[in-house]
């Protein structure tokens, strides 16, 4: 399987992985501003009818596309998924502090759904099946476990390095310079 490449706003902001296909086209359509980082490849397409030359277009694995900057995007808080939460919390029960599969994992709310707990990054930890069926839907304070971590909202950097499991040494070192040193991410690595 082929390696994404990292696409990034005008400003450099990490927005989402993409194909090399469609890197190939924004570089054949003039799009791509800059890029960065010492891996790339080439592209070998058909012959050109003006030159009779094959075409070739050579891209590197982190490219900035032309267009208006996404601050918005980077600002706002990424979707909360099982696999992000679990590559978050580095498959880690947050009561026990066991490491698990993501088979044998669940999302745990904090302050419980049924109590007007919310669905959010802050209120949601990895948890296994046994931890979780302990705690039920009782507030933390009611059960006597204790969280073995802090959750916490994970940026945009450190969201594209949980989605991806095929992330280059150039892409990681970019990324992981975006990624608050308060991440387990950043401390894990």
């Amino acid at each position: 399987m082929a390696q994404n490449v990292l696409y990034l706003d005008i400003a450099g902001n990490p927005q989402k992985w993409i194909d090399r296909n469609l890197a190939i086209t924004y570089h054949a359509k003039g799009l791509v501003a800059w890029s960065y980082g010492s891996d790339s490849f080439t592209y070998r397409g058909g012959i050109s009818r003006m030159t009779g030359q094959q075409v070739e277009i050579t891209s590197a694995t982190i490219i900035a596309v032309r267009g208006e900057s996404k601050v918005q995007r980077w600002n706002r808080p990424p979707t909360l998924t099982n696999q992000a939460l679990f590559a978050r919390d580095l498959h880690i029960c947050a009561y026990c502090g066991n490491n698990f599969p993501a088979s044998k994992l669940t999302r745990d709310h904090i302050h419980p759904l049924s109590k007007g707990g919310n669905d959010t990054w802050k209120n949601c930890v990895a948890a296994c099946e046994r931890c979780n069926h302990k705690k039920a839907d009782k507030p933390l304070e009611k059960t006597g476990m204790k969280l073995l971590y802090i959750p916490y909202v994970p940026n945009q950097a450190e969201f594209l390095i949980l989605k991806n499991r095929k992330i280059l040494a150039d892409q990681m070192e970019f990324l992981l310079s975006l990624v608050p040193s308060h991440s387990r991410i950043r401390q894990n690595s």
